[in-house]
């Protein structure tokens, strides 16, 4: 039960607009803010912001 308390499942979706996501956990200790990543989106094909959604 400790494990999705501390460590839950987050959606990133990309901002180009393209609908695209990818899944992953993050600490919400070391970072209550929503996440913000640099990752590929092979729609648009080239590296974009990808932000948390909730």
């Amino acid at each position: 039960m400790a494990r999705t308390e501390v460590r839950p499942i987050v959606k990133l979706r990309s901002t180009a607009g393209t609908g695209y996501t990818y899944v992953t956990r993050k600490n919400r200790r070391s970072d209550p803010d929503r996440m913000v990543l640099r990752k590929f989106d092979p729609v648009a094909r080239r590296h974009v912001d990808f932000r948390e959604e909730r």
